[in-house]
């Protein structure tokens, strides 16, 4: 008998300390306010948006959880997955794929949390509450703008974009055709490395069609090595009136210091101009160099905290402020914009380092 009672409170004490610990993981789990999902880790832009959004929530009474998916829509899944579980009220998210981030923030959606697409537009569904953005078309038109004002009749003209998974991709080339289109119209531009660019070089305003077929022949797919064996196959195909002072448009900057790289090695090209955007640190210093001819500088400062505070305004219980929409193929999703800077070698200090952005020390020859 005292063996038995000696067993019951045993067996009582044990399902006493497995409530307790399971209580004390709910509690931990629902300390997380925030979920952040960020592309990958091995591009310096996200890992600097993740050290920002730490310092965006410190010193207030919410917490976050930062996960990175590693090119993998599959991950980002399963990140999104295991900080619902976490118990998250707002779910930021730049998407790997704007399609294939639907299933994801779907699942989010069921479970009552809000959704703030970040940098990049989530496709094809209802269940986006936000969209946090740089002005993307603005983007793509400052690039084209710059190789538009320094335009020699009938220059060569190479096109890149991103990837054709990320609806930014076409923002900005939508964006740069704007610019672009009257002058390769009027023989200002020779188009020099797509067929179907080429064809349409009357067409001022194209369909998402028009552009999936120019895009699916110049992207880099966002990939710095794709920039570069692309950039290489069209240069070897090239005749030699598409070679000597050429205009490039390249999509960013990890893609457009592997192209100039690339442009830079044939002795047929006797000066180019490449332009980028994001004004990481090596196109910087690029700029410096005189080795990429300008960047758009997105001051993602702004960007985290436009993110964040929407993120504050809805666990306050409060209606974020907007500036726009943006029509995702399902919804028009009410967006926040951030202005966009141009920056080249002659206002490279101003912009970036008189602003603290960068330190003068980050350079050399600044």
């Amino acid at each position: 008998m005292k063996r038995s009672v000696k067993a019951i409170s045993l067996m009582l004490v044990v399902m006493f300390l497995a409530v307790m610990v399971a209580a004390c993981g709910n509690s931990s789990s629902s300390k997380v306010s925030v979920g952040i999902v960020l592309p990958t880790k091995d591009e310096p832009r996200w890992v600097q948006d993740e050290q920002r959004f730490k310092d965006a929530l410190k010193g207030s009474k919410y917490t976050t959880e930062i996960l990175f998916s590693q090119g993998s829509s599959a991950k980002e899944k399963e990140n999104v997955d295991a900080l619902i579980a976490k118990g998250i009220k707002v779910l930021i998210i730049c998407p790997q794929d704007g399609d294939a981030a639907a299933a994801a923030v779907e699942s989010a959606k069921k479970a009552g949390i809000q959704v703030i697409s970040y940098d990049r537009l989530i496709t094809k569904t209802d269940a986006v509450n936000y969209y946090v953005t740089f002005d993307s078309i603005a983007v793509g038109k400052a690039q084209a703008q710059y190789l538009v004002d320094k335009a020699k009749p009938g220059q060569p003209l190479y096109l890149y974009a991103g990837a054709a998974s990320d609806n930014n991709a076409f923002l900005f080339f939508e964006g740069a055709w704007q610019v672009l289109q009257p002058k390769i119209a009027n023989g200002t531009f020779k188009i020099a490395n797509s067929s179907e660019a080429a064809a349409l070089k009357g067409t001022a305003k194209l369909t998402r069609e028009q552009m999936s077929k120019i895009i699916g022949q110049v992207t880099t797919n966002w990939d710095a090595n794709e920039a570069k064996n692309k950039a290489q196959t069209h240069l070897t195909a090239a005749a030699a009136d598409m070679k000597g002072d050429v205009a490039i448009l390249a999509p960013n900057d990890g893609t457009a210091r592997s192209i100039a790289d690339v442009f830079a090695s044939d002795k047929a090209v006797t000066k180019f101009l490449v332009t980028g955007q994001d004004a990481e640190k090596a196109s910087i210093q690029y700029v410096i160099d005189g080795k990429q001819s300008m960047t758009v500088f997105k001051d993602v400062r702004t960007l985290v905290k436009d993110a964040m505070g929407m993120a504050v305004a809805i666990l306050d219980g409060k209606t974020p402020e907007t500036t726009g929409s943006y029509n995702n193929g399902k919804i028009d999703v009410k967006a926040k914009q951030t202005n966009v800077i141009v920056v080249d070698k002659a206002n490279v200090k101003s912009a970036l380092v008189d602003s603290a952005y960068y330190q003068a020390s980050d350079f050399k020859g600044l």
